[in-house]
């Protein structure tokens, strides 16, 4: 039996299956279109195509996080049965719900003495959080405690690397990340910003690169210069994608070309619906454990 129950929020871009096959509850962000409230579920009432299409013809979703009723509302039965919870918050750099997170934990553990829920602000987001409760999970099966699951995401939380590159800015320009003439002129020129995320659990654009070959072969360079253990590397590797899976496989080609030591082939997940939000159709996201994350 585990000595504890892993928990975490939908925006970890994993399939439903991966957190069913895993054990790991999770917590649904949300996202609005048109006045209408969605939970943000894994693609179980919206396909991913059918999602970024209504976002190409002009639909602008905005999102929300999880509430701290809905914290209370996930881990009240788990605790209530005697089990402690680990749970994996999205970056506090993008959103609140870290902080929900706490409060709701606070609440719980007052109304369940002796019961202890502990969160961890991942500093990450879309699959590389998702590779992290990945790790955690292992680390779960292992038999070690909550304290001892706890540390080690404490230390390696800013060993999963997030490295994005994006071929559509009109999601960037909505959002104001992007001014609206430096959309028009990237766009016109091809240009692909690539971005990585920072020690803070922020994005921050590192790069601007003309055309997606060569953004794709850069983010590539950007892990043989991070990751650990060189072209030795034995970790896991994932991929996030919206809308652009033979993007996508072109960077998994490369990537296992290159790291013929990695555990298991690369997966490519479906950017979910709240990060997809923001990024729009067109991004294409590499994670991976490597070095210490700096500014």
């Amino acid at each position: 039996m585990a000595n504890f129950t892993l928990t975490c929020c939908s925006t970890a871009d994993r399939p439903k299956s991966f957190f069913d096959g895993r054990h790991i509850p999770y917590a649904c962000f949300h996202w609005n279109e048109g006045g209408q409230d969605h939970l943000d579920d894994l693609y179980q009432s919206v396909s991913p195509s059918d999602f970024y299409a209504a976002i190409k013809a002009g639909a602008t979703p905005t999102t929300s996080q999880v509430s701290v009723g809905e914290f209370v509302e996930l881990w009240e039965p788990i605790v209530a049965a005697g089990s402690d919870v680990l749970h994996v918050s999205l970056s506090s750099g993008l959103s609140g719900a870290y902080g929900s997170a706490c409060l709701a934990a606070t609440q719980v553990m007052e109304a369940h003495p002796g019961r202890r829920v502990l969160v961890v602000d991942s500093l990450g987001a879309s699959s590389g959080y998702g590779m992290l409760v990945d790790y955690l999970a292992d680390k779960r099966d292992e038999g070690v405690t909550l304290d001892e699951a706890f540390e080690w995401a404490m230390e390696n939380r800013l060993h999963v690397h997030h490295w994005f590159f994006s071929t559509d800015l009109s999601s960037y320009v909505r959002g104001g990340r992007v001014s609206r003439v430096s959309g028009f002129v990237g766009t016109a020129l091809k240009i692909c910003p690539v971005l990585n995320m920072n020690d803070e659990g922020k994005l921050i654009p590192r790069d601007k690169i003309r055309t997606k070959a060569k953004a794709a072969k850069d983010m590539v360079a950007r892990m043989e210069e991070h990751v650990q253990d060189g072209h030795d590397y034995a970790g896991k590797c994932s991929l996030s994608m919206s809308a652009c899976r033979e993007d996508a496989e072109a960077v998994r080609d490369m990537v296992e070309a290159k790291f013929p030591a990695l555990a298991g082939k690369v997966q490519i997940n479906d950017i979910g619906t709240v990060i997809g939000s923001h990024t729009g159709p067109g991004t294409v996201a590499l994670f991976f454990m490597g070095d210490e994350r700096g500014e």
